[in-house]
């Protein structure tokens, strides 16, 4: 035996150690041992790049073996390999990050940026599954000798020389009785697929069986040699991604493919990507894609995983980015980005501040960009883009600032505009006495049919505005735009929505009118619906069931979040009778039960022109009018 000892934990860096074994997930541990072996093989290469290390490298690859008899589970690589010195230094001084000195001493070196070190769990999130673990290695320098590390989680360790042919590193973990999950092949799988996918060495795990003559030459009882079987790994990762490549050596084809790598299970391209990289005054690559977002806003969520030098961090990325980016798909890799801190700190530091501004820029550029080369192609993408820049315009305020030049809405005809195109355009008829610019619009054009008739035979034109953002987009446009305001077209009557003049005179006078409204009060639920005579139009209905406007967006607003200052609103209507249409002058000269029927039918009729004429109001609706059909 070389050594025996206590490994050396001091007060000063005993808390990193807490942290590690209070980190939840512990599926985390062969992340870091892979991270470990992979820094391994890439010091190798550094040193052999600078011509320290003048040996044959070989085929370097890390290799996760499971052997479900013995209950181990092997990390192995091919790299530097460590000395009983060097084992003793960087294993048993906890803390000591020895990847974090090889950059420190070989920076700007070739490939140095590579290594990946310092993620906070290390060597020793081995013991979060192990009861036992060793290390077995031989180093690089000629005439070392190799060296076996031993320990079952305790302070005690042994140093012991061994026999091993190879040179590197094997990390051999023996899988405690209460972590056996990590003894499953599937399991392992899964994880060296979540954290492993993309690493930049050569990853292999063994996925079938092959049958060789025993290496010993052993003969079985009928003096033959004997077949074993033996793991045949396979490759687990790309070292290669397409975020790690130059633009220019990319395809479309080439960012489709690896979108599909990233999610097998998508069945639609992305619309377009966007490619970062970035090497001061932080390092960022990566490729966010669109997706096909239309109305689903929650369901995308957690499709941005964050990469530091190739190794999966996390796909909750809110804190790095501005929350609408997560809408995105894709991949972001950047070593500037710190590591199993908290959400506030991540807020508030500086790289990660100036690294979600880039996203947001470059995703803003991009989409002007697009707008400005090829207008038509842009028009036929917003019903997917939509969602994503509005709730950019709400949440990033420099994003809402770029997102006015390529901001759309949609009339009912189906043609596009921004803003400031379509106050020009139908300011000349839609601006009402008080000057601003009214742009009416419907949520539904088909249920709201006759009102948008109604609009567009006066001449006006109508949006088609829907989505769970427009209620906040419309207040945001309104506070942001000077002189328009938003109005549903259903909201009151064409009159009241675009106000050119004074009122019309009512034809009926006021005892009239009070004569008549306890008959329309007694056909509908007077809790719900408020009676009101007005001046319009003989062309309007002789009956208009609407909705404030305020009232509704603060219903609308309730549903997404965002209105609860205010209260949760009840639902109620406005049942508005038209004094000046023929059928309702018509009721004075009626009796009482004509009066009644017929007020019934016309307020019926109103609520079916909204649609809220429903159940067993709706069945006698119908066989009422059946019975009145010759």
């Amino acid at each position: 035996m070389i050594k025996s000892g206590q490994i050396n934990v001091q007060t000063e860096n005993i808390f990193p150690i807490i942290k590690k074994f209070l980190y939840s997930d512990h599926e985390i541990f062969l992340r870091e041992l892979v991270s470990n072996a992979v820094d391994a093989t890439q010091k190798l290469k550094v040193l052999a790049s600078t011509g320290e290390y003048k040996g044959e490298l070989g085929e370097l690859r890390v290799e996760v073996i499971l052997n479900t008899e013995d209950k181990t589970l092997t990390i192995r690589d091919r790299g530097i390999g460590m000395t009983a010195d060097e084992i003793d230094k960087y294993i048993n001084q906890i803390a000591f990050s020895g990847a974090e000195e090889f950059v420190q001493q070989y920076e700007g070196k070739e490939g140095a940026e590579q290594i990946i070190g310092h993620f906070g769990l290390g060597f020793y999130s081995a013991f979060m599954v192990a009861e036992k673990v060793q290390i077995r290695s031989l180093s690089r320098h000629d005439g070392s000798d190799a060296v076996q590390w031993e320990s079952n989680g305790s302070p005690e360790f042994t140093i012991e020389a061994i026999e091993k042919a190879d040179r590197g590193t094997d990390i051999v973990l023996y899988i405690a009785e209460d972590a056996t999950e990590f003894l499953e092949k599937s399991r392992i799988q899964d994880i060296l697929n979540k954290y492993c996918k993309f690493l930049p060495i050569p990853v292999f795990f063994g996925t079938k069986t092959e049958y060789i003559d025993s290496p010993e030459g052993e003969k079985d009882e009928n003096d033959k040699i004997k077949r074993v079987a033996i793991e045949v790994p396979n490759q687990v990762n790309n070292p290669e991604p397409a975020w790690t490549k130059a633009p220019v050596d990319l395809t479309d084809d080439d960012y489709d493919q690896f979108y599909r790598e990233l999610y097998p299970m998508s069945f639609e391209n992305p619309l377009f990507h966007i490619h970062l990289n970035v090497d001061y005054p932080f390092n960022l690559t990566g490729i966010l894609y669109f997706p096909r977002i239309k109305e689903n806003v929650e369901v995308q969520r957690n499709k941005i995983n964050l990469y530091s030098n190739q190794v999966f961090i996390t796909d909750s990325v809110a804190e790095i980015v501005p929350e609408f980016l997560t809408l995105l798909h894709g991949v972001i890799d950047s070593p500037d980005i710190p590591l199993n801190v908290s959400r506030s700190y991540l807020q508030s530091d500086g790289n990660v501040k100036k690294i979600s501004a880039h996203i947001t820029k470059k995703v803003a550029d991009k989409l002007a960009e697009m707008f400005k080369k090829d207008r038509k192609d842009f028009e036929e993408k917003w019903d997917d883009l939509q969602v994503f820049v509005q709730y950019g315009t709400l949440s990033e305020e420099k994003f809402a600032e770029k997102a006015k030049g390529f901001s759309l809405i949609k009339s009912t005809a189906g043609e596009c505009y921004t803003l400031d195109e379509y106050k020009e355009k139908v300011g000349p008829i839609q601006t009402n006495k008080d000057g601003k610019t009214v742009f009416l619009y419907t949520h539904n054009a088909d249920e709201q049919y006759a009102f948008v008739k109604k609009a567009n035979d006066r001449g006006y034109d109508v949006l088609h505005l829907e989505g769970p953002l427009t209620p906040h987009w419309i207040a945001k446009m309104e506070q942001s735009i000077e002189n328009i305001q938003f109005a549903r077209v259903d909201a009151d009557s064409l009159d009241k929505l675009i106000q050119k003049t004074e009122e019309l005179p009512s034809k009926l006078s006021k005892e009239q009118e009070e004569s008549l409204q306890p008959v329309f009060e007694s056909v509908v639920n007077k809790e719900k619906y408020q009676v009101k005579f007005e001046s319009m139009s003989e062309d309007e209905s002789p009956i208009i069931i609407t909705q404030p406007e305020f009232i509704r967006r603060m219903m609308e607003q309730q549903k997404v979040g965002g209105a609860g200052f205010f209260g949760a609103f009840p639902e109620t209507y406005n049942m508005v009778v038209n004094a000046n249409h023929p059928k309702i002058g018509a009721l004075l000269e009626k009796n009482d039960e004509d009066r009644k029927g017929t007020v019934k039918q016309l307020t019926d009729l109103a609520l079916l022109a909204q649609g809220m004429l429903k159940g067993e109001a709706l069945n006698d609706f119908i066989e009422r009018n059946i019975e009145q059909i010759d």
